[in-house]
């Protein structure tokens, strides 16, 4: 098995990828949507941490995270969310992707990835270029053409706080694909 390596600071800011098991589209349903909510909602009560940036995808979700100033802990956080998410789903009657063998054997349920993705924040740069690519990802995924037609993320919040300009990758209505540059 592989040793996973993260780098842990206390206080620090992080941008994290947590995948469902399968890439299932679990967030497409409102139901998963509301209770991913609440398990967030809850584990910040137990587990402060400051929410910056968020989007919801389908099959995963991207998130920018500052920790408390003597906290490290955001495997506890993502462990504690994961779990409790599983439990509210399942209960639900919400799917879960077949399991094999060996993850019956390790108690695994097949609602999200075994792992998550994170990445330290290391400067004003790094943290911008992280809190862009949060907010215009559905747009990359091809779900929507704007960042403002995605309900789900924290674009609305900063756009409306003047952060970003009205029209931030908005691509002209004239402008049709493959014609840049004529």
């Amino acid at each position: 098995m592989s040793k996973y390596r993260r780098y842990f600071i206390r206080g620090g800011s992080f941008f994290f990828t947590v995948v469902t098991e399968g890439r299932a589209p679990l967030f497409e349903q409102e139901e998963a949507r509301s209770l991913l909510g609440s398990v967030m909602r809850e584990c910040r009560r137990r587990f402060p941490f400051r929410p910056v940036a968020l989007v919801l995808l389908p099959d995963h979700l991207h998130a920018l995270w500052s920790l408390p100033p003597t906290d490290e802990d955001y495997s506890l956080r993502w462990n504690w969310i994961k779990s409790q998410f599983t439990r509210a789903w399942t209960a639900w009657n919400g799917r879960e992707q077949r399991r094999n063998p060996v993850r019956q054997r390790e108690r695994r349920r097949g609602v999200w990835q075994r792992r998550f993705w994170e990445h330290m924040i290391r400067d004003e740069a790094d943290l911008e270029a992280h809190f862009d690519y949060i907010h215009y990802n559905p747009v990359k995924h091809g779900y929507v053409t704007s960042p403002h037609d995605w309900p789900w993320s924290t674009f609305h919040k900063y756009l409306a706080r003047g952060h970003y300009p009205a029209n931030w990758a908005k691509a002209p209505s004239t402008e049709l694909p493959g014609n840049a540059g004529e």
